[in-house]
């Protein structure tokens, strides 16, 4: 009993509350869908949080049969109301340039591997983190092409020579539902929200340009829905699900 205990407690408050986390979201609401609540459990029990935002531009949205133009100037104000909700302790914008936005797939990984590990104001050479979360490869070229590339810049490595990463996990994201086969997204690690949920979803409505109705899988009430269900499997209100990479513990 005792030992089955402990493996209860691996994401209890006392080890959040010592983490260091470098979140690395594609677009801004990745980060939301994905671990907003982890975000706001960690702060909430003292550990540190930053964030690198990889790409936010200009993109044409469908709405009512038509297309409306949504700014990056527009993102990136709805992502910094997010920061701040969070109250994470500071982060980082890499490319708000329309040529790089949706299309880090046509980006040699080298370079962006490069500002993630060692260039980037918030990279893992300065910022040391003994967690990083990362976007789940899905059908999003943005998403596929920086998940290798997060996975390229915390591998292994001597640890006197660089920073190597205790936990790297992977997070959900809305879109995970539409993949096949062995690219689907399976949680292996959870980490109960509950008491942030609310949180989470009032994150998600700062990303206003993203809002859309209630039956659209990624609007606020089924994110509210999808991460409720994430909790139910493994009995609690509500939990962001997590693919570990690598946990040395």
């Amino acid at each position: 009993m005792e030992c089955a205990q402990r493996r209860l407690n691996v994401f209890g408050d006392e080890f959040l509350s010592t983490q260091r986390l470098l979140v690395i979201t594609p677009h801004a609401d990745d980060e939301t869908y994905g671990c907003a609540g982890s975000i706001a459990r960690i702060k909430a029990l003292g550990g540190e949080v930053y964030v690198v935002l990889v790409t936010a531009g200009d993109l044409a949205h469908y709405e009512d049969g038509a297309t409306k133009l949504v700014t990056h100037e527009t993102r990136l104000g709805e992502f910094e109301s997010v920061m701040r909700l969070l109250k994470v302790d500071d982060w980082e914008v890499l490319f708000t340039d329309a040529k790089t936005h949706l299309t880090l797939d046509m980006m040699p990984r080298k370079e962006l591997v490069r500002v993630l590990e060692a260039d980037g104001r918030l990279s893992i050479d300065r910022v040391r983190p003994t967690m990083v979360m990362i976007p789940a490869p899905s059908y999003n070229q943005d998403h596929e092409a920086l998940f290798r590339a997060c996975v390229t810049a915390t591998r292994p490595g001597v640890p006197s020579q660089r920073h190597l990463v205790p936990l790297v996990l992977t997070y959900d994201n809305t879109s995970l539902f539409w993949s096949f086969g062995q690219d689907r997204f399976r949680p292996t690690c959870y980490i109960d929200i509950s008491a942030y949920l609310d949180l989470k979803i009032q994150a998600m409505r700062l990303h206003a340009s993203q809002v859309r109705p209630p039956i659209y899988h990624g609007s606020p009430e089924s994110l509210e829905l999808a991460t409720r269900l994430r909790g139910r499997e493994v009995s609690v209100e509500a939990a962001e699900g997590f693919e570990v990479l690598r946990a040395l513990l």
